[in-house]
């Protein structure tokens, strides 16, 4: 039996879910999301509306796969309506910057051009300053995809830790060559 699947889903006082066949509907105070699940698994919201519970129909391999992870993703869908996500990067280099303009995300990160990120819908992107980009949505895939995007785009190098990353993400630095004489 999957520990995690057992689990019912507490619904939180302001969400509202709906299931029409294998669609979950999840709407909440910062938004709504969706999500279709896999005919392995069956979804079910209880007498008073206040639990989830999912259930597998059989003991195979894929049903017990799909069993904790549709249940993850359906409390993540909860959780993010009612409280939602955020992931926060900072920017570390000399005259390395970040700015926003409308929905495009710029960085300048050492290559000869900026790089443009443009947001995808259902996020909310902010630069409090030029070091620093906080990444937020409802969302938890698409906060943590859009923040690995920007990440990606100038990944920390071991020498001098210069490049984008995640605030209070570790860097180990390498020593370089004038360590070896």
């Amino acid at each position: 039996m999957s520990r995690i699947g057992i689990k019912p889903v507490a619904v939180l006082d302001g969400v509202k879910v709906a299931i029409e066949g294998q669609t979950v509907k999840v709407e909440g105070p910062l938004g709504k999301l969706e999500f279709s699940h896999r005919p392995e698994v069956s979804v079910a919201l209880s007498e008073d509306g206040k639990q989830l519970v999912v259930e597998r129909q059989s003991d195979d391999r894929a049903a017990k796969a799909f069993h904790g992870l549709t249940r993850s993703l359906i409390q993540n869908m909860v959780d993010g309506v009612k409280t939602g996500y955020e992931k926060r990067l900072e920017v570390v280099g000399v005259g390395y910057v970040c700015s926003l303009q409308g929905k495009t995300l710029s960085l300048r990160v050492g290559f000869a051009n900026e790089i443009k990120k443009t947001v995808p819908d259902g996020l909310d992107v902010s630069c409090p300053d030029q070091t620093h980009v906080v990444v937020k949505g409802c969302d938890k895939q698409l906060v943590g995809q859009f923040a690995a995007e920007v990440r990606a785009a100038r990944k920390p190098e071991p020498y001098k830790g210069k490049g984008v990353r995640y605030e209070g993400e570790h860097v180990k630095l390498k020593p370089g060559k004038a360590a070896a004489k």
